[in-house]
């Protein structure tokens, strides 16, 4: 199989690239920077094309796309937050898993105070716990005849997943299955 020799890095090829690449995936300014950096790289290598010059196009491209509203780390965050909550992940590996993606804190917080609001009265980190729970078959959504002999290891699957020991326990011995709203049928 032959490889594929990468094109030169031109700034309207990283353009089409950053454009492209936001079509199909969500990004955060970090992640669309590492991404056309690997580009440039890729070009400097083969093509003896200037690392530096590439690096400044990169940079003038997210201003770019960041002054149209292409890419913009908040509504990212929020997106993130929504999706991975949904998903049951805990506010620690959440946390993690933004920074990884040079998410900066201050969006992160936001995001997760918006996800807090929509919540209402009830405690984000509970109802992520038990949405992990539910896609996991824990606790309450276990095999009542299996339930007690597994108690410990589904405390300890939830603590695995970045929740501390009283959501895990809250949650592990509800009495009843919880219906998706979180609230007992």
């Amino acid at each position: 199989m032959a490889h594929r020799i990468p094109k030169p890095a031109t700034p309207g090829r990283l353009l089409k690239a950053a454009l492209a690449y936001l079509e199909r995936f969500a990004a955060s300014r970090d992640t669309l920077r590492r991404v056309l950096m690997r580009r440039v790289a890729a070009s400097a290598r083969v093509h003896g094309t200037d690392p530096e010059a590439g690096a400044a196009e990169v940079a003038a491209i997210l201003d770019r796309l960041a002054a149209q509203g292409l890419l913009d780390d908040r509504t990212y965050a929020e997106g993130r937050v929504a999706a991975l909550r949904r998903r049951g992940v805990s506010e620690r590996l959440l946390r993690l898993k933004l920074r990884d993606k040079g998410v900066a804190d201050d969006h992160i917080d936001a995001a997760l105070g918006r996800w807090a609001e929509d919540a209402g009265d009830d405690d984000p980190e509970y109802l992520a716990a038990l949405n992990l729970a539910r896609r996991r078959r824990l606790g309450p959504f276990r095999d009542p005849a299996k339930r007690a002999a597994m108690r410990d290891r589904d405390m300890a699957a939830l603590a695995r997943a970045g929740f501390d020991p009283d959501t895990a326990r809250r949650v592990i011995d509800l009495g009843e299955t919880p219906d998706l709203d979180g609230s007992l049928e």
